[in-house]
């Protein structure tokens, strides 16, 4: 079993920054993906980014460039820095974690951003 504990969520402006993270323990393996998926009211669970322990990333289009994320593979931390952030990025964002087999999913926290 793993564990995720995220944090960073809040309220802010339109325009404005936050940066959310999340640790991973229980049995994690030293090759693995951390990342990020969102969730807004009505709407599916949709990538956000992605990263392997080697560092490869994946973003989804609508968000490149605003966000990033960047991990600590020692810590066992995935961090997602979101900038220039608008009303429509408002959603519950949830860590996701995979090692070997099935992924493991973070209890939420949620960005709301007002106009």
């Amino acid at each position: 079993q793993v564990q995720l504990v995220e944090s960073g969520g809040g309220l802010v402006q339109a325009g404005g920054s936050l940066r959310l993270s999340c640790t991973a323990s229980g049995s994690i393996i030293s090759i693995n993906t951390m990342g990020w998926y969102r969730q807004a009211p009505g709407k599916q669970r949709e990538l956000v980014a992605i990263m392997t322990t080697g560092g490869f990333t994946n973003y989804a289009d609508s968000m490149r460039g605003r966000f990033t994320i960047s991990r600590d593979n020692a810590r066992n931390t995935v961090y997602l820095q979101m900038n220039t952030l608008k009303p429509e990025d408002t959603a519950d964002y949830y860590c996701y974690y995979r090692g070997v087999g099935s992924g493991y999913w973070g209890q939420g926290t949620q960005v709301t951003v007002s106009s």
